[in-house]
């Protein structure tokens, strides 16, 4: 048992350079799950670019820089920043010090902008009186916590 886990491990401290090195695909086959996003390597800027709808225009830096990986179920996912995509995990929180500051001062606002609630949000607000509320869920959640819309399988 102690093997196995030393194993692991040893695997999670070298996952960047064997990414690097390997397929991402076989990193993730191998290590099952892991919510940490990682930069592309260089091979996978023309998959990005594909998935995500680059013109060939699109500089190479620039994809990659804002394009990450992460591991779920076995395999890799991929994931562009974008001027409201977020890459990291979804925020469901039913309660946003940002959404209720802003209806403190604007009450009975019929929506609540994201620069106050956040990008990672998954619901809609508005103000009810003073008071923060949630409309509704406006995106889906993956098994891991992410919003799913932004993550693409690299198939």
């Amino acid at each position: 048992m102690f093997r196995s886990a030393l194993s692991s491990f040893l695997i999670l401290i070298a996952l960047p350079a064997f990414a690097q090195a390997q397929d991402v695909g076989a990193v993730c086959a191998k290590i099952g799950n892991d919510d940490k996003a990682k930069p592309i390597p260089a091979a996978l800027i023309p998959r990005a670019r594909q998935l995500f709808g680059f013109s060939k225009e699109t500089p190479n830096a620039l994809i990659r820089s804002g394009t990450s990986y992460r591991c779920m179920d076995g395999k890799a996912w991929l994931c562009n920043v974008g001027a409201n995509f977020v890459c990291g995990k979804a925020n469901a929180a039913k309660s946003l010090p940002g959404a209720a500051a802003f209806c403190k001062d604007n009450p009975g606002s019929d929506m609540i902008p994201m620069a106050a609630t956040g990008h990672d949000t998954i619901y809609e607000w508005k103000c009810v009186g003073s008071n923060a509320q949630i409309v509704r869920q406006i995106v889906a959640v993956d098994p891991r916590g992410f919003i799913a819309e932004n993550w693409k399988p690299l198939e």
